[in-house]
Order: C-alpha cells, then structure tokens, then sequence
C-alpha cells in the first residue's frame, strides 16, 4: 500500500510539473531540472527507481488521448523530449537507461490502433532523435528496432504520422551504412500523395549524387511548399561544385521563373547568399563561369537580370573602355589596340547596359507623366542612368566597330561575344552622319560576310550551321538585323540597303556561275529582308523589285539541285507569300510540287509553307490562286479526296486541304535522315490541322462534316507507336486536346462523332483491322480501350467560361447526376449523344458473334454506364432506354457488365419524368436521323429482370436473430429513432449484411443527432434494420450496442464541445497497426503500453471502450478549465 501511495505521489509530481511546462517555454530549463533530480532521486534506490518510469509513463498518458495539436500540447512534448535526450554528465548511466527504456514504451505506442497513439508516440520519438547528443550510448538493437518502426509508420494513413516517421529517419539518412532509408526516401518521394509528407522527405535526404536528381525534379512539384523547400535543401547541403552545369542551369530556369514569389524569392536567395556570396567572392562574372553562358545563354541573362534587380552589381569604376587601349604614334595618329573579352564578360556587360538603358527609359516615362518634385527626382534617376551608360559603352562608335571587328577575326571561339557585342551595338547613337557612316559600312561588311564552312575527308565543303539562317545561327541573324536597323532607321532605309547586298549577290546566281554556298548566303539575306519587311510595297523602287525577286532567285532556287539550297528557297518562298496580299499561282505551284516530290527535308519546309499559306489567306484563297474554285457547300460530305502521294509523279489538280491530309495519312513520312532530331511531315501536318480546328469559325471552307474525320486522325496518329519519338507532336496534340473540347459545344459534338469511328479504327480483329498474336492482341485492345477513356474524359470536360456571354443566357438549367447544375444544351453534343451512338453500334455490330466483336461491344458498354444524363434531356433518356435492352441482351455473357446496365437503367427509369410512356417510333427516328444513324433501330423499353443471368447460388445464409428490448408504452410513442425503408442489398454473406446494418444505422443516427441521446436510461427500441440475402428471404436485425454507443458518444461530444476523439477500430485486426491495439485511456491503474492486455473481442469492448472515451473526453474538458491537464489522472 506503501508503494502505491509513493507511485502516485511521484505520479502527482511529474503531472505538476508537466502542467506548468504546458504553459511556458520560459520555465522548461528549470522544470526540466527538477524533474531529472526527482529520476536521480528514484534511481538511488532500487525500489524508487522501480517506480519512476510507471509513474512517468502514467502521467503523460493523457497526451497520447489528445488528438489537436494545440501550443500547450507542442510545449509539452518538446520538454519530454528534451528530458528523455537530455545527458546528465554525472550520471550518463541513468540517463541512457531511461532512454532505452522510453524509446521502447513509446515503440509500443507506434505500432498501436490508436491514431493519437502512434501520432504522439512518432512525434515524440523524431522530437527526441533530433534533440539527441552523439556521445549517448544506447543499445544497436533498440535502434534498429526504431528505424524499422519508422519504416512502417511511412506507409501509414494518416499523413502527419508519415511525416514525423520520416523526421525520425532523417538523422539516419545521413549516416553512410543506412543506405536503404536513403533509398526508401527516393521510393516514397514521386508515390507520396501529400505535399507536407513529400516537403520533409525533401528536407530529409542527404546530399549524394543519388538525390541531387530527386532534389531537382522537386523543383516541379504541384506545391509550393515543397518548391521551396527544395531550394532551401540545394542552398544548404550542395556546394555549387558538386552539381553539374546542367542542373545548375536547370534549378536557375525553373526557379527564377517559377509563379509563385516565395519560390523565387527562396531561389534568389540561394543564388544571392550561397553561391554568389560564399563561392563566386561577390563576382558576377565568376558566377557566369559556373553556367556556361555560351550553351546557356537564357540563364545566363536571368541570373543577371535578376542580380541587377536586386542591385547586387553595381559597375561604378568599371566600363567596356578598358578592353581599348590606345598608343600615339604620333601627333597625328593614334594606334587603337584591343583587349579580347571572355564569353561571360560580354554577357555580362550586355546585360549591364540593357538594364541601364531600360531603367533610364522607365524613369523618364514616369518624369513625363508626373508633374513638380516627383517629376524631377525621375528626371534626375534617369540622367544618372543615361550617364553611367555612356560611360560604359565605347567612346566612339569607330571604337565599336573596332573592337568588334577584332573579335570576328579572332576565330569561331569568340563569335558568342561578338553577337554580344553586335546587340550591344544597338544601343549606341548613330544620330550623327559621321557615326552613321561608319557603322552602315560594318553593316555592310556584316552581311557580305561569308557563311563558315568546313572540310570533310571527301574533300567536300560543310555548312557550319542551321544553313537557314545569315550566319547559320538565328540569334545571330536577328542581331545583324536589330543593328542594321539601328542604324538605319529611316523610312525605307532598311529596305534599300539590303536589298543591294541581295542585288550584288544574286549576280553570280543569275550568271550560273555560283557554287551551292554562294546561293545559301544570297537566300539567307533575302530571307532576312523578308523577315523584317512589313510588305512587298516597300521593296518596290529598290535594286530588285518583287517580281524580279520571286522569278530570278527565289523559284530558280527552289529548283536548284542541291538539297539545302532549295530548302532555304522554299523557306524564303513561304516568307514571300506571306507578304503578298494574295499568293502568286507560280509560287503555290512550286510549293506543292517541293511537298509531293521534294526530298525529306524540302517536303517538311513545303509543309510548312502551305501551312501557313492556307492559316494566313486561307485554303480557298490558296486554291483560287492556281485555278481551283470553291467547293460547293455540302453537308453530305463526310471525307476527303485522298491521292496516293508515294506513287504521284507530278502536282495534280487537287484541293490543298485534300493535298494535306493525304500527307497526314501518309505512313512513310517518318525521319530517316542525316539529323538525328529532324522534324517529321506528319507534326507539322498534324499541328497544322490541331490549328485548323481550334479556330474552325475563321476557316470555312474546311466543312464541318470533315472534322470528326480530321479529329480521328490525330487522336489515332497521337496514340501511335510510330509517332513516340516525336516529341513536338506529343506536345503539341496534348495541348490541343486538353483546350478543343473546352472551347465550345460544337467541339464536343465533333468528339462525340468521332468517337465510333476511331474506335472501329482501333480496336484488332473487326472492320478488316489486322490481329496478330494474343500479346498484340491484348496490347492493341489496351490502347484502343485507353483511347476510348481519353475520349470520353474530353467530353466529360467543362467549358471555358467566356466573358463575352451573359451569365443568365440560359435560365432554364438541369440537375445531372452528380448534383451539380450546368447549363442545358442540345444532346447532340452532350454525353447523351455519344450514348445513343454507342448504343446504336452495339445494336448494329456485325461481328458482334466473334470474339473480336464481342469483346469490342464490351469495351463500348463500359464507356457507355460511365455517361451521365441530364434530366432536361427526356427524350435522349426514352430513347436510351428503348436501346438499353440489346445492349444487355448482347452482353449476357458479362455478369459484372450486365448490373452495371442494370444500374443505369434503373437509373434512367428514375430520372424519366414518365416512366410508363414509351418513346414514339416517329421522334425516335428523328433522333437517330440527327445523329446520322440508322433509323432501323428497334425501341424495346420493357422492364428487364435486374438480377444477372447467372442463377444465385442455393446455399443458404443464417438469417440474423432479431433482438429486440422490452419497450414501455412511452418507448413507442417517443421512439428516437423511427423507422423507414432501407435500399434492398443485393450483397449476400452474414459480414456484408452486418456492415451494411451498421453503415445504415450510422447514417441513420448522423441526421438525428438531437435525439439519439437522451436522458434517460430506457430508450426505445431501433427499427433500423437490414435485409438479408438467404435462400428462404429476407430478415430484419437491431441495430448492435456498438452503434448506438458511437453514435450516443458523438452527441455528447457536439453538445458539450469537446473536441471530438477518433473512432476506435473495432476490427481485432487493424489495417494499420503492428502489435498490440493501444487503448485511448488505461483503467484508473495506468498501466505502460507493453503491459496493457490484448484487445476484446468486439462484442464485449465497445460500449466499455466508448464509455471510456466519453468520461476522459468531460476530464480533458474541465481540466483545460482548470489548468490542470495532466494532474486528472490521480483522481
């Protein structure tokens, strides 16, 4: 009895003690003392120490009940931690005993039933791992016994104990020898549903060269938590050095540009602080160096822009002069030398004077634009700017072009800062006649400049380059342009001055004595003037007039022999029809004939070309330009005139839209070039057409009849083996179906069109498709299936809302099936269209006794019960009910498939506002007419037998007794819980009937919580029951103890606002739980976790358990008030 007393005195002790940490951070030093003289006290005899740890235990026990995490309940685990992690230096054997023995109680804990449980028991257990010295001493075993109780909880349900589970194994992640928790980690990472559980495996992984990868791909998480605490994780553990360029590059791109500005803000920091500060010295241009500004070239420009934002580089006593350095030779002469700049310093000075030239340009917009005071303080920013930037960029223009020139005959090696430079170039002022000079000779010297070449081992010259461009590099192009322009910006100045360099050197091509380079370079700046030309008018008065242009070079060129001189023909061909307010008949000619016959690269820049053509004036424009008039308008029309282009020897008189698909149909277009990424005809067809049919309203003259036709070509050529290693395709299809059935209505009705035959297209074995093996077989039925999902959820897509139409258009609105409203429309292009039609397929399938056939009307049924139907849309339902019957009839073989038609006709029948009224045949055809089916179709809208065809089986269930209690006379007139009929269950089995008993009960109880708990002891009887399915009929059952004790403690709780405790689980077998079940309070005698008993059966310890819940719930509760939250358990 003695002992008893002391125990629960130490118990009353620990508890006050817990209480007052509860409160105060400020007090847990000196509590934390206090409690360790009372564990150095009980160790000091044997009996005492004995009784430490229950009483320890027993007075933290109301914490494992307490489910929020509230400041006082953090408070308090943090100082359980701290004292289990705390190393007393005299007696470091107390308190490494203590921790063994606690780390094992709070293991226990972990793998309990109780969520709270294994909550709190996780989260004290990472609270002490991450608290605890490196010199304490405890046993391999217990460590090894927590790391796989950690392991376990990461796959628990609830997602804050995965999280804590995995903080537990972070410091076990760093050791070298825990390899599998390292790994563990990059199995959970992409496969974690969570974002706060996937933000601290993120925090948790060490940095190795395994995890840089999942790092960095964290950087495109859905949550912006998890976004920036991967660049938290990248500032911290990873040196600049140890990640290659290309990741380095990758983390800036995806950082700097991110949407969310704390991500930006955490990746500028690691840009500011880490790697600038702590690797780079301050330097800007060091920084660069670790990025590879040449390859990466974007990058590079916004790290700069954002360093010159943030005003981190600051060239006050540094300028682009000091790469000049200039020696008399006389009085009279003066000797310029120049000093070649790096890659990274010519970035970096051209970013340097563009964010000069921008900011001055802003501030003297806001001079303007404000008036007094503000005004001048703008003026005098600007001014600051403007002279800052003249002091950085060369004294002279003659010192420009000199040390640009320098760069250029330095070699290939320094043509990246000599395109720096050249865009430097356009800020300078060319206002004076002199400067002006000067700079339209380097013009003129820059677009004479050959194109680089090199030689093979055959002796044979190679373009260095995209042989397009002037230079062979885009980039480069544009920045001769941008300076040309610069410099003369006068009113047709640009266009005279090029078009006598394309006049000087078309001489030798029209002389016939120019070699295949010397015709790239004359058609790479006479597409360089087209580029940058509004319209042809301005080119007439010039050295070379339009029309001279099109007949001496451009259509001579497109002929030439050469391969790559006909390609950059046919480019700057496109490019000049696209100027012409309507294309040449010449000119389309030629374009058609390079598609038809050219070769693989000459065909993919003419698809291009007639692409554009027929986006820009229009496919019946281009037509009409060659001769071909107008289609007449036809609804009958439903294909095109396809021409076999391999065996076409010549341009034939063919429609252009006709011309193009047959080039989408074509199956041999597929690279088998030199290029290893060579663009393919089909992409480029195929995003043409994806283009066609976004914007069909200002594409007529393509027929609506022929989109269900063009659609199903793409949808078959984006699911294609073939077509997997075109990624522009890939991309560019699944942008475009993602936006086209959300556009409009139409839209949606095309889809549904569309959807019969691309399925008829697909699907092995029927309408003459090929089979082959049973793993092809089963392969092809697998794709056509995923195709038919995919199209399914493009009609299930809502619409964009546009703003132009009013919100109240359409007042009469429908319910679906989901409850939501939506705005009625024609059945045509709703779900109830695509049923019809797949019900009519199924009616009319051919082959539907094969087993192709069969398993292909399968595949159409299960689309089919996915459908949902609105109720405004009657006669879609009649008519789908009239259809329902042959589809079941045609599916009996499918017992699953069979209910689910059940289900749906059942459904159909209670949304059918009269259900006893057939469909007339006369609407029924004309519903079949507008969908353009066959009007033969047949309505049967008898009732069919709901259960499936196979008989049920003839053992029978024991009927479940029916326990009723005595009932007083008051029980019948103040019953709590009145009857009603319940669904019929068509689930047999004695636990299926049970669960479905406390399931009804449940949601029975939920909507009468005022009355199912009362005062008094004596309630009347429940009248919820369940049907059961045996052989003889069906009973009816009480509803168990257990529920209404749930449902009787779930009223307390709403009543007395007590926060609500989580349901315990009353299987004897938990889900989630490994060992034995922790309850949610011990009898009064607290008993440690490892000795509390093995659970009830259920039938003797839920009322027991949810009585339990509903006392220690009202002690939580009037101990919060009291202050007094762990002192309760000695009452």
């Amino acid at each position: 009895m003695a002992e008893a007393d002391d125990e629960k005195r130490l118990a009353v002790e620990i508890a006050r003690l817990l209480d007052e940490c509860r409160l105060s951070h400020a007090l847990q030093s000196r509590k934390l003392k206090e409690l360790f003289a009372l564990l150095r006290s009980s160790s000091s005899s044997s009996s005492r120490g004995a009784r430490f740890f229950p009483s320890f235990t027993r007075a933290i026990s109301p914490l494992f009940d307490f489910t929020r995490r509230t400041p006082g309940s953090e408070r308090t685990v943090r100082f359980i931690s701290a004292f289990a992690a705390h190393r007393n230096v005299r007696d470091p054997a107390v308190c490494d005993a203590f921790l063994e023995e606690f780390l094992r109680y709070l293991l226990v804990a972990a793998g309990a039933a109780h969520r709270s449980a294994r909550f709190r028991a996780c989260q004290i257990i990472s609270e002490i791992i991450m608290q605890l010295p490196d010199d304490t001493e405890v046993s391999d075993e217990v460590w090894d016994e927590v790391i796989e109780s950690m392991k376990q909880r990461m796959k628990d349900k609830v997602p804050a104990i995965r999280s804590f589970a995995v903080r537990a194994l972070s410091r076990f992640a760093n050791d070298g020898d825990s390899g599998d928790v390292v790994n563990l980690f990059l199995e959970t990472l992409p496969q974690e549903s969570n974002a706060d559980v996937r933000k601290m495996v993120v925090l948790s992984l060490p940095p190795t060269s395994a995890t840089s990868m999942a790092i960095v791909e964290s950087t495109l998480d859905v949550s912006e938590s998890v976004r920036r605490a991967a660049y938290c994780v990248l500032a911290i553990k990873f040196p600049i050095q140890s990640l290659s360029i290309k990741l380095r590059t990758i983390i800036l791109q995806r950082g700097l540009s991110d949407r969310s500005f704390s991500v930006r803000k955490e990746c500028l920091k690691m840009l500011k602080d880490e790697w600038l500060a702590k690797y780079c010295d301050r330097d800007p241009i060091a920084l660069l160096r670790f990025l590879d500004v040449e390859t990466y070239e974007t990058v590079g420009e916004s790290v700069m822009e954002a360093l010159l934002k943030d005003g981190l580089v600051k060239p006050q006593d540094q300028s682009i002069r000091q790469y000049l350095t200039s020696s008399n030779i006389s009085e009279d002469q003066c000797n310029t030398s120049f000093q070649l700049m790096e890659a990274e310093v010519a970035l970096y000075w051209k970013a340097v004077c563009k964010h000069l030239q921008t900011e001055a340009q802003a501030k003297g917009s806001d001079a303007a634009a404000t008036t007094g005071t503000e005004a001048e303080v703008y003026a005098s920013e600007a001014s600051a700017s403007n002279d800052l930037l003249d002091r950085v960029l060369p004294a002279t223009v003659s010192d420009f072009v000199g040390l640009t020139k320098a760069h250029l005959s330095a070699g290939p090696n320094y043509r990246f800062a000599s395109r720096q430079l050249l865009l430097l170039g356009a800020m300078l002022d060319f206002s004076d006649t002199s400067n002006r000079k000067v700079a339209s000779a380097f013009v003129h010297e820059l677009l004479l400049r050959p194109l680089e070449y090199e030689i093979d081992d055959d002796g044979n010259k190679v373009i260095i380059g995209d042989g397009i461009n002037l230079g062979g590099d885009i980039n480069w192009a544009r920045a001769v342009s941008e300076l040309t322009k610069k410099v003369h910006a006068s009113a047709g100045d640009f266009e005279a001055v090029v078009t006598c360099v394309v006049e000087e050197l078309a001489r030798p091509c029209r002389e016939r004595t120019a070699d295949f380079m010397q015709w790239m370079h004359c058609l790479a700046v006479t597409g360089l003037l087209l580029e940058n030309t509004e319209s042809l008018r301005s080119l007439k008065g010039t050295a070379i007039e339009p029309s001279e242009l099109l007949h001496s070079l451009l259509l001579p060129g497109a002929k030439q022999i050469h391969v790559d001189v006909q390609r950059v023909a046919t480019r700057c061909l496109c490019l000049y029809g696209l100027l012409e307010s309507r294309p040449s008949e010449e000119l389309v000619k030629q374009l058609r004939l390079s598609f038809i016959m050219g070769p693989s690269l000459v065909s993919v820049m003419a698809a291009k070309a007639l692409v554009d053509l027929a986006t820009w004036h229009g496919p019946n424009e281009v037509d009409r330009s060659i001769g071909i008039g107008p289609e007449e308008s036809t609804e009958d029309k439903n294909g095109f005139n396809l021409v076999n282009m391999s065996n076409l020897e010549e341009d034939v008189n063919i429609r252009l839209i006709d011309l193009l698909f047959s080039g989408l149909n074509k199956d041999d277009w597929f690279p088998n070039t030199e290029a290893e990424e060579q663009e393919n005809v089909q992409s480029i067809l195929a995003e043409g057409f994806a283009k066609f049919l976004l914007l069909s309203k200002n594409y007529p003259s393509i027929f609506i009849s022929l989109h269900p036709v063009i659609l199903q070509r793409l949808i078959t050529l984006y699911f294609s083996d073939d077509a997997k290693e075109l990624q522009r395709l890939k991309q560019c299809l699944s942008v475009f179906f993602d936006h086209y059935s959300a556009l409009s209505y139409s839209h949606k009705k095309c889809v549904s069109r569309a959807f019969i035959p691309v399925m008829q297209s697909m699907w092995p074995g029927i309408h003459g498709n090929l089979g082959g093996s049973s793993i092809m077989i089963s392969k092809l039925r697998k794709r056509a299936t995923q195709v038919s999902r995919f199209m399914l959820q493009m009609m299930q897509i809502p619409l964009f809302p546009k703003e132009h139409e009013d919100v109240n258009v359409n007042e009469e609105s429908s319910e679906n099936v989901s409850g939501s409203l939506q705005p009625s429309s024609d059945f045509i292009s709703g779900e109830e269209g695509l049923a019809i039609r797949i019900a009519a397929e199924v009616a009319n399938c051919p082959e539907k006794k094969t087993a192709a056939g069969k398993s292909y009307i399968q595949a159409l049924c299960r689309i089919a019960v996915s459908l949902q139907f609105r109720t405004s849309e009657q006669e879609a339902v009649k008519c789908m009910r009239g259809l329902l019957n042959s589809m079941i009839a045609s599916v009996s073989s499918d017992k699953e498939l069979v209910k689910e038609l059940n289900r749906m006709a059942a459904h159909l029948r209670s949304i059918d506002e009269h259900p006893d009224q057939e469909l007339p045949q006369e609407q029924a055809d004309a519903i079949f007419r507008t969908l353009e089916l066959d009007a033969n179709l047949k309505m049967d809208m008898s009732v069919m037998n709901l259960s499936t065809p196979a008989p049920r089986p003839t053992r029978t269930t024991a009927t479940r007794r029916r326990v009723r209690h005595r009932a007083s006379s008051d029980d019948d007139e103040h019953s709590p819980l009145p009857s009603r009929p319940v669904a019929p269950c068509m689930v047999s089995g004695r636990s299926q009937s049970q669960r479905a008993s406390k399931t009804a009960a449940m949601s029975k109880m939920s909507t009468k919580t005022s009355n199912a708990f009362s005062d008094t002891d004596d309630e009347g009887e429940s009248d919820v029951t369940s049907e059961e399915s045996s052989g003889s009929g069906s009973a009816t059952s009480p509803v168990s103890f257990q529920t209404l004790a749930r449902s009787a403690t779930r009223a307390f709780i709403a009543s007395s606002r007590i926060p609500r405790s989580p349901r315990i689980p009353y299987s004897k077998k938990p889900r989630e739980a490994s060992g034995p079940s922790l309850p949610l309070r011990s009898p009064p005698l607290v008993r440690p976790f490892h000795e509390v008993p093995e659970p009830r059966n259920e039938e003797n310890s839920g009322l027991f358990g949810l009585s339990l819940i509903c006392l220690h719930l009202l002690k939580f509760k009037v101990a919060e008030l009291k202050g007094n939250f762990f002192g309760h358990v000695t009452g």
